[in-house]
């Protein structure tokens, strides 16, 4: 397969002080991008109305969402079904899977489809994705969020930052940052002689998305930000996640991205990663989910590593476990709210949520106090319920593991639960939100992933600063998100070089979560994930292959070198 050579470039007849040239031209204007508002959605507003409204609708409707490959709208005879978390009787969207069959398919169409879509100019592409932030913003902006807030329970601001804001942000921020990254051009010493310059490039064949349950936006980035690259795309979506990212694909196809450019492809998560890494037109895989899932994705392209046509560029997020730092000097009334909101919103399932906490001896009373009076006043429930602070988990698998832990705190002689504690999955899959705290800081409910609202606590003795300080490090084989609370100066400085292994998001004096697009770029390092830095800058070159250029206007006459004639 081979890749058209003028995707970027245009042949033009420009005079360069007299010389003719073929030039990049991404024919693009300078503009400013800035981050998506968020509405407040109080009672009366116009964008509560109209999410009341949206919100109904969906209740009231069972969205019927086929496999989509080139166009082609594939149902297969076993339907399945998302459910609400909350509800968990009540269906709101019909999917199918596509067999190994069925993706080998759309893997044949989505190679044909990239060798057309790389030849699509720059501009547009900038265009249709304009057109998509707009309809975002506008036009779907409450069905994207009624469709996060009833299939993943998430609350109204959290479906807001999430399948609004977050999501324009990244259509329109990638867009940004692209051009800045096109204007780069190499030295070229002397122009009448030669030009030099780059161009990026689709990678010929295909990327497969596997995207998350917890963020509708993230399924929007991992597989429409390959796409704007010149690339074509396999999307897996989450099972829980179905009908917010079937109204992303619908949303960009009536923006203008051609049909088999993103191919919208359920299926069985082992059955499409082995279709996938059997395939020698694999050219990236953009991954957020579980450590055993990447490792496994990851181990199956190494054994097929001399079957591909290029080396797969592996992408992965794969979550944390991550920690709130409190020095003696930290502001008390910050340190508990910022950890409530961390540890409990969207029920603990952001990647960046905290879930360890490590708190000195000496303000433990007053935080512990304000911690439990904060989480007696948390509202667990139906997410249509404006006044909820707080939905279900995700599914069952989610409940039980989550819930495990929990009695496993009940049992241990070294933790005790402080707060919460209980769960009930009768109607929906509600945990409510706990607290734990524990004795010994090395206890698998501080070191593993739990995901879900349960956070774990070691007071540690003030005079142990700087032993607990290296358990932050050496206790998890994470290294996603973390945040320290202090005002002594001087120790800032110390935990800013200390614990700079330990995330690859770092708050001083804020919570472990809420990264912007644009702002807070994220991703860790360890067993986190690639650490590409989603929402910054070098994200969308990740999905390129880079090719130089060098233009010589100066026929070359010689052979042999001047010094070789004395």
């Amino acid at each position: 397969m081979m890749l058209n050579l003028r995707k970027f470039l245009v042949v033009k007849n420009l005079s360069i002080r007299g010389i003719s040239s073929v030039v990049p031209d991404t024919n693009l204007k300078d503009f400013n991008v800035v981050n998506e508002p968020i509405l407040s959605y109080k009672k009366g507003s116009k964008e509560r109305k109209e999410l009341e409204a949206a919100i109904n609708d969906a209740k009231n409707n069972i969205v019927d969402v086929p496999i989509m490959i080139a166009g082609e709208e594939i149902r297969t005879n076993e339907a399945r079904f998302q459910v609400m978390p909350h509800d968990h009787q009540h269906q709101i969207a019909r999917f199918y899977y596509a067999d190994e069959k069925l993706i080998q398919k759309a893997i044949s169409k989505c190679t044909e489809a990239q060798q057309k879509w790389d030849k699509t100019p720059l501009k547009e592409r900038v265009e249709i994705w304009d057109r998509a932030a707009d309809l975002m913003a506008g036009k779907y902006r409450q069905k994207l969020n009624a469709a996060t807030m009833l299939g993943q329970s998430k609350t109204a601001i959290q479906a807001e930052i999430d399948s609004a804001a977050e999501l324009i942000d990244f259509v329109r921020f990638n867009v940004f940052f692209l051009k800045e990254n096109a204007k780069f051009q190499p030295i070229s010493e002397d122009i009448k002689v030669t030009k030099n310059s780059v161009r990026f490039r689709g990678i010929d064949g295909f990327v497969a998305a596997v995207s998350p349950f917890n963020f509708t936006a993230i399924g929007g980035n991992l597989s429409y930000t390959p796409a704007l690259m010149g690339n074509s795309v396999l999307w897996k979506p989450s099972d829980t996640a179905i009908l917010s990212n079937w109204a992303i694909y619908e949303i960009m196809r009536e923006a203008g991205v051609p049909e088999g450019v993103v191919n919208f492809v359920p299926s069985d998560g082992p059955v499409f990663g082995d279709t996938i890494t059997k395939s020698p037109y694999l050219a990236g895989i953009n991954f957020t989910g579980s450590v055993p899932t990447f490792n496994r994705l990851w181990k199956q392209v190494g054994e097929n590593i001399n079957n591909y046509i290029n080396y797969p560029k592996l992408i992965g997020e794969c979550g944390g476990k991550n920690y709130h730092f409190v020095h003696p000097s930290a502001d008390v009334d910050s340190v508990v709210a910022g950890t409530i909101r961390s540890s409990f919103e969207y029920c603990g399932q952001k990647c960046s949520a905290c879930s360890r906490a490590y708190i000195p001896e000496s303000l433990w009373p007053k935080i512990k106090e304000g911690l439990l009076s904060e989480r007696s006043k948390l509202k667990v429930g139906d997410v249509s319920d404006f006044s909820t602070f707080m939905g279900a988990v995700i599914d069952e698998k989610a409940f039980k593991r989550i819930s495990s832990y929990i009695e496993h705190a009940k049992s241990s002689s070294n933790l005790e639960i402080i707060g919460g504690g209980g769960y009930d999955c009768s109607k929906g899959y509600f945990i409510e939100p706990t607290i734990v705290q524990t004795k010994d800081p090395l206890d698998k409910i501080m070191v593993e992933e739990i995901f879900g609202p349960l956070l774990t606590i070691y007071v540690y003795a003030d005079k142990d600063l700087d032993a607990t300080m290296k358990l932050v490090g050496s206790s998890t084989q994470f290294a996603l998100t973390g945040a320290v609370f202090a005002t002594n100066e001087s120790f800032l400085k110390r935990a800013l070089e200390e614990f700079k292994m330990t995330a690859g998001n770092f708050y001083i004096n804020d919570k472990s979560t809420g990264s912007v697009v644009g702002q807070q770029p994220f991703g860790g390092s360890r067993m986190s994930g690639t650490n590409d830095k989603a929402g910054g800058p070098q994200y969308v070159t990740r999905w390129s292959t880079v090719q130089s250029i060098k233009e010589t206007f100066v026929p070359l006459r010689d052979i042999d070198y001047p010094y070789m004639r004395e």
